[in-house]
C-alpha cells in the first residue's frame, strides 16, 4: 500500500509482520508489570515467575522489531526522521527491558521494588514505542484532498 505524500514520495505502510512483532511485546510486558503487581501484593513466589516469562517473550518481539526497525532506518533514505525516533523509543524499550530481566533473574524477594519500577517504566516505553511506530507509518488520507486528488 503506498498514499501520496506532500513532497511527491511515497509513503509505505508498516509491514504487517513487522506489526505483529511490534504489537505483541506490547501486552507481554504489561502482563509482566500486572504480575509484578500480584506479587508486590501476596508475595506468592510464583507470580514473579510469571513476570520473568512475559518479560522474556517481550524481549523477544521488541528485539526483532528492533532488528526491523534499524534495517528501516537504512531503507528510509531522506525520510529518517521519523524512523529514527522510532528506532530510539523502541532501543529504550528493549535497553530498559534487558534490565528488567536481568533484575527478574534474582530471586523473587530481591526483584522488589527494582522489578516493579522498571516493568511499569518498560510498559510505559512500549507503549509509546507501538504508539510512535504505528504513527510514524501510518497513511494520511488528507494528503490527498490537499493535492487536488478527489480520494
Amino acid at each position: 500500500m503506498v498514499a501520496i505524500v506532500d513532497h511527491g514520495r511515497p509513503a509505505r505502510a508498516i509491514h504487517p509482520l513487522h506489526a505483529v512483532l511490534l504489537a505483541a511485546s506490547l501486552p507481554l510486558f504489561l502482563g509482566g508489570l500486572l504480575c509484578d503487581i500480584a506479587y508486590s501484593r501476596s508475595f506468592e513466589i510464583q507470580w514473579s515467575n510469571f513476570a520473568a516469562w512475559l518479560i522474556a517473550g517481550g524481549m523477544v518481539f521488541a528485539g526483532v522489531a528492533l532488528l526491523w526497525a534499524f534495517i528501516d532506518l537504512f531503507r528510509a533514505g531522506r525520510r529518517r526522521g521519523r524512523g529514527l525516533a522510532y528506532f530510539v523509543l523502541l532501543f529504550i524499550t528493549v535497553a530498559l527491558g534487558l534490565v528488567n530481566a536481568f533484575v527478574h533473574a534474582r530471586d523473587a524477594w530481591g526483584t522488589m521494588p527494582e522489578g516493579l519500577i522498571l516493568s511499569a517504566a518498560v510498559t510505559v516505553t512500549a507503549v509509546l514505542a507501538t504508539w510512535f511506530g504505528f504513527a510514524s507509518f501510518r497513511m494520511d488520507r488528507h494528503v490527498g484532498h490537499r493535492m487536488g486528488d478527489p480520494r
